[in-house]
């Protein structure tokens, strides 16, 4: 089944037809908001609004393992995310469209970026954090529609919720980032931990602020006003998508797990198996 989160401005799927509406408990307390299982375009997905439904989560405020393992539990094995970001290249215009496939954790707070720990010890592979299968899904039918759309990006994930400062944007520049974002970690890596297929659709909004010129840096109103604009070309991305039919699973990241994990099964405790058996399913 395939999941979708939705960043700032998305809260809904329009036109979707409400199955039912989950209240999760997690070991990790509540997700962002109760998880609603929809009818679209002949797909049944499960939609969970990141920042709550009334964008009420600042991004350190969001409680991603909740997220991810209440998703997982519920029968997710892909997840679609829809994000804003910063651009920090000029070609990145405001309005594109962007799927990275690779990410830098630029994130200094103490966010909880994992499943392990407290008696359970794994190192995931992050070398390859998004699915082929979901990035070259949503690049074709963007071209189909004749939607700007960039892979082989980038994402630098900061910590918020203040905006950069310049330095920051340069940093990030010179460490071969192509967007910025608040959100994108620890989500990419708990997905990969749970071995489900990942990709996020991120909408350019600025150019933060590394350009001389400040008619050009980030600012929150710009960043509504443009990505309200652009949820429409979201709107018509997410129809094709779901049109097109959902793309193979790929069977590696389905099997994440397999040499991460050091811990002997038998010295596990039970919560710990339970939690196991969850992110192996």
């Amino acid at each position: 089944m395939l999941a979708i989160i939705g960043g700032t401005g998305l809260y809904q799927l329009q036109g979707a037809e409400i199955m039912d509406v989950t209240s999760v408990d997690t070991p990790y307390g509540p997700p962002s908001a109760p998880i609603t299982r929809v009818r679209l375009h002949g797909e049944d997905i499960l939609f969970l609004p990141r920042h709550g439904t009334t964008h009420q989560l600042l991004p350190h405020e969001i409680n991603y393992r909740a997220n991810i393992y209440a998703l997982k539990s519920l029968g997710c094995r892909q997840v679609l995310c829809f994000s804003a970001v910063g651009s920090l290249k000029e070609s990145l215009r405001p309005g594109d469209f962007v799927v990275p496939n690779q990410y830098f954790d630029f994130v200094k707070s103490p966010r909880e970026k994992t499943f392990f720990g407290n008696g359970l010890v794994g190192h995931i592979s992050t070398a390859t954090p998004v699915c082929d299968n979901l990035s070259n899904w949503i690049h074709d039918s963007a071209q189909a529609i004749e939607l700007p759309c960039y892979t082989q990006c980038t994402y630098a994930c900061v910590d918020g919720p203040r905006l950069g400062t310049k330095a920051e944007s340069h940093f990030l520049i010179q460490a071969g980032c192509d967007v910025v974002g608040m959100t994108g970690i620890p989500e990419v890596f708990l997905a990969r931990e749970a071995q489900l297929c990942y990709a996020t659709i991120c909408i350019v909004t600025d150019y933060d602020c590394w350009m001389d010129d400040p008619e050009f840096h980030v600012t929150v109103a710009k960043v509504i006003q443009r990505y309200g604009q652009s949820l429409s070309h979201a709107q018509n991305l997410l129809t094709t998508l779901l049109q097109t039919g959902l793309p193979d699973i790929d069977e590696s990241y389905r099997c994440a797990l397999t040499d991460a994990i050091l811990t002997p099964e038998d010295a596990l405790p039970e919560s710990k198996k339970a939690l196991l058996d969850l992110l192996r399913a």
